[in-house]
């Protein structure tokens, strides 16, 4: 008796309910301010009709599923992770990548020139992205070198004498640097009478093979007065290259090609001349990585350089990207927001003022790393750099840019302390070791590999989505054509 009394409840419960969904409008009941609404009957008791899929909607195959999803990684990684690039737009960098994928099928030298402050001095960080891109894109040898070597470098080994003067853009007299005769390494060696260079490879750890062999060696020059004399010997082979004369006035570029790979050579020069480098790659053609290092420099000493003679050197050169690491030595003397406002605005125009002279290439800026002062007692971040770094995207993305964050990189605010208990940074809680100048240079490869990954992958899916359309259209003219032929 009570179960049917139960039953009874919800039956006159599902009645009600159901007068009611009779009763009330579609549009529902005004109640005063207030609107009510209702399901009708026929909602409740058809409830949700599934929709039929539709046979024209286009699926993706398995192919392009599993290259989407690989490309959605590359993309997490350039866009949000710590080795992310800051770029003025996503598809900055393309243009670069596709003259590096072509560079050796042309026995093309396409040049990354890697300039930056002490943290990249004896080739830190560049030999590591050096040996990245050679790998991937072919090319050898350690790339550009001054005439007399200035640092040590652990690529080669160097030694020059003559008749030669430093010339410098950040370290002349004003009378001096006014009138803006440097070149391409932002300093150059003026020859007076006669020098010889010889240049050896050496057999470091911390080289790649691809570095040690070298066939294509240059010289970059502005001849002034006379008859500029050169002759390069292949050491290795024990054979004189035929002399090379330059008579004309102006920027130059000389260039020797051994029998094959060599491993050393001596450079004799003779004549008035401003040597601005050295070009010591391979002749198969890639991609050739240039450390220019400018102790004590912020970055702001591009403008210096005269720029009809810059443009001129850079217009001998195969210049791909230009990568400015700078921001360091400016970070003790910023105290505030107006002083980071006017610093980053100088390196906008720096950023312009290379883009004029050398506008086929793109340029990447690497901000500085994180650095400690003592505060309190404890090393602690130097408390500019945080707003310092988010000026520097906006201005550098600002002046067609891209920009990477080696503070970022390295783990953001107090990061350095840790690398430093690591081994990986000096006591000055400034200066990066050489194994943590290896690890970073490794941090830089893989920030621009990820994006040359993204690169290759929208490629590939626009390809294979090319090919895909291409099959179904074949098809669907197969169908079609024997449908026509069936007929009666």
């Amino acid at each position: 008796m009570k179960a049917l009394k139960i039953l009874g409840f919800f039956a006159s419960v599902i009645a009600v309910l159901g007068t009611l969904g009779l009763v009330v409008p579609d549009e529902g009941i005004a109640l005063g301010s207030a609107h009510l609404r209702y399901p009708t009957t026929h909602s409740i008791l058809a409830g949700h009709e599934q929709e039929e899929p539709d046979p024209t909607a286009a699926t993706e195959s398995p192919i392009l599923t599993q290259m989407a999803d690989s490309l959605c990684y590359f993309q997490q990684q350039t866009d949000n992770s710590d080795l992310r690039l800051w770029l003025p737009e996503p598809h900055y960098l393309d243009a670069f990548w596709a003259a590096a994928e072509q560079a050796q099928a042309k026995r093309r030298t396409l040049r990354v020139l890697h300039y930056g402050d002490s943290q990249i001095e004896m080739d830190h960080m560049t030999s590591r992205l050096r040996a990245h891109m050679q790998r991937t894109f072919g090319g050898g040898g350690p790339g550009m070198l001054p005439f007399h070597p200035i640092t040590p470098v652990v690529s080669v080994r160097q030694s020059t004498q003559g008749a030669l003067s430093l010339l410098s853009s950040f370290g002349d007299s004003l009378a001096v640097r006014s009138r803006g005769n440097y070149g391409v390494m932002m300093q150059c060696f003026r020859l007076n009478g006669s020098a010889t260079t010889t240049v050896r490879a050496t057999n470091s750890s911390h080289v790649d093979d691809g570095v040690k062999q070298f066939s294509h060696v240059r010289l970059v020059a502005n001849s002034h007065e006379g008859t500029l004399r050169t002759e390069l010997t292949d050491l290795k082979h024990k054979k004189a290259v035929p002399t090379t004369e330059v008579s004309q006035k102006g920027v130059s570029m000389m260039e020797w090609k051994a029998d094959g790979p060599t491993d050393a050579f001596r450079l004799h020069v003779s004549g008035n001349a401003d040597l601005y480098a050295l070009l010591i790659d391979s002749d198969s053609g890639g991609v050739a990585v240039d450390n220019i290092p400018m102790r004590g420099c912020s970055g702001q000493q591009f403008t210096l350089v005269n720029k009809n003679l810059l443009t001129e050197a850079y217009g001998l050169l195969d210049v791909g990207l230009i990568i400015l690491q700078f921001g360091g030595n400016s970070v003790p003397y910023l105290k505030s927001g107006k002083s980071i406002s006017t610093y980053c605005q100088s390196l906008g125009k720096q950023i312009d003022y290379i883009h004029q002279c050398c506008p086929q290439a793109k340029i990447l800026f690497i901000g500085p790393s994180d650095m400690c002062k003592h505060i309190n007692g404890k090393p602690q971040t130097y408390p500019v750099i945080p707003e310092l770094i988010d000026s520097l995207i906006v201005t550098v993305n600002a002046h067609d840019a891209a920009f990477w964050s080696i503070y970022h990189a390295m783990g953001g605010l107090n990061s350095m302390p840790v690398w430093a208990h690591k081994g990986l940074a000096g006591s000055d809680y400034i200066h990066f070791s050489q194994k943590g100048a290896d690890l970073m240079g490794d941090h830089l490869a893989q920030a621009l590999d990820n994006s040359y990954q993204r690169y290759r992958l929208e490629k590939r899916i626009e390809l294979q989505r090319q090919k895909e359309a291409e099959s179904k259209d074949e098809s669907a003219k197969h169908k079609q054509k024997k449908g026509k032929g069936g007929a009666r």
